[in-house]
C-alpha cells in the first residue's frame, strides 16, 4: 500500500518479516481451528501487526464485515477463501506476494491439516491433532487465537531453521524408521478422511427424519470448503456426485419401505423426501429401470 509504514518484526529473537501497519480488521467464522488461527497468525507477523481479527457466527460475517468496514476470510464467496485444492492461507500467501520458503513449508501443512489431506505433509495429521483438541479445550476463539499464535510460531521456526533434524538421530531408531517405510507402509491403503464418516451420518439422519440436506448446508456443517468437499466427494461414496448418491440412498430408502410396509406410493415418496410422486416415480425408474408401481407388483409375487 502506498504511504504504509513497515517495522521489521522481531519476536522473541526470531524474524518473522515485515509487518504493514494499516490497522485493518479482519473478520470471519467462529469456533476457529486451523485455518482461521493460521490466517491470522499470516496477518499479524507479515502483513499488519496491529491488525484486528473477529470472529462472529457464520451467518453475520458479511453484515458485520460491511458495518465494521472489515476484510471477510474464509468462507465461500468472499476473495480471502479456499481455491480448488489450496486453503486460505495459501491465498494469502498468493495475494501479499509472500516469497518465504518455510511459509511455503506451513502451507503444505496447514493445506493438508485443513482439508483433511494428510498425504500433503506428514506434519499435517499432527497439526489437525492439535488444533482439534485445544478448540475442544478452549472455547473463546481469541484465547485459542492467543495459543495458536504461539503455536505457528513455532511452526514457522521449525519450518525455517529446523525442518532437515530428525527426532530420531540413533542409527538403530533411523533403521527401524528405514525398514517401516520401505516395507509396511506399502501395504498400507489410503484411509478415508474423518468427515466422511460424519458426512454419512448426516445423510442417515436426513433421511429418517425427511429433511432436506445440501452439498452448502453439508459443508458449513463440516466446516469444509464446499468446492473441495465437492470434487471429494465420489472418491468415497461409491464414485457418485453428493446428488446422485442422496438419490440413491432415498431410492434404496423407498424400496425398503416398499417390502416392509403397506405405505402407498405417495406415502412412501414423502418418506423418502422427494418433492411429489412424480419425480419420485422418475428417479426410480431411472435408477431401477422400471416404475414403482411394477417394481413393487412384481416383488410382491415372490
Amino acid at each position: 500500500m502506498c504511504g504504509s509504514k513497515t517495522t521489521k518484526l522481531n519476536l522473541k529473537g526470531s524474524e518473522f518479516g515485515f509487518a504493514q501497519q494499516i490497522s485493518m480488521k479482519w473478520i470471519t467464522r467462529e469456533h476457529p481451528k486451523i485455518d482461521r488461527i493460521a490466517c491470522p497468525w499470516l496477518i499479524k507477523r507479515f502483513i499488519d501487526n496491529e491488525a484486528e481479527i473477529i470472529y462472529v457466527p457464520f451467518d453475520r460475517v458479511i453484515a458485520t464485515a460491511e458495518e465494521l468496514n472489515a476484510v471477510p476470510f474464509d468462507l465461500p464467496g468472499v476473495e480471502y477463501t479456499h481455491y480448488e485444492d489450496h486453503c486460505t492461507f495459501d491465498y494469502f500467501l498468493k495475494k501479499h506476494h509472500l516469497k518465504d520458503a518455510a511459509l511455503d513449508r506451513m502451507a503444505a501443512i496447514i493445506r493438508g491439516a485443513d482439508t483433511d489431506r494428510h498425504d500433503f505433509a506428514p506434519q499435517a495429521s499432527g497439526l489437525s491433532a492439535i488444533f482439534l483438541g485445544l478448540s475442544q479445550n478452549i472455547k473463546d476463539d481469541h484465547e485459542l487465537l492467543e495459543l495458536g499464535m504461539k503455536v505457528y510460531d513455532g511452526l514457522y521456526t521449525w519450518a525455517k531453521y529446523m525442518h532437515h533434524q530428525k527426532h530420531t538421530q540413533a542409527p538403530v531408531e533411523q533403521l527401524l524408521l528405514e525398514v517401516y517405510h520401505k516395507y509396511l507402509k506399502q501395504g498400507s491403503s489410503r484411509k478415508a478422511p474423518e468427515w466422511t464418516r460424519e458426512l454419512k451420518e448426516m445423510i442417515q439422519d436426513q433421511l429418517d427424519t425427511n429433511m432436506s440436506l445440501s452439498l452448502q448446508q453439508a459443508s458449513e456443517e463440516l466446516e469444509i470448503n464446499p468446492a473441495y468437499l465437492s470434487r471429494e466427494f465420489s472418491k468415497y461414496f461409491e464414485n457418485l456426485s453428493f446428488g446422485d448418491y442422496i438419490r440413491k440412498m432415498r431410492i434404496e430408502k423407498a424400496i425398503h419401505l416398499m417390502g416392509t410396509t403397506n405405505y402407498p406410493l405417495t406415502e412412501i415418496a414423502y418418506l423418502t423426501g422427494f418433492s411429489d410422486q412424480s419425480h419420485f416415480n422418475r428417479i426410480f425408474k431411472k435408477q431401477m429401470g422400471m416404475k414403482a408401481s411394477e417394481y413393487r407388483k412384481k416383488h410382491s409375487q415372490k
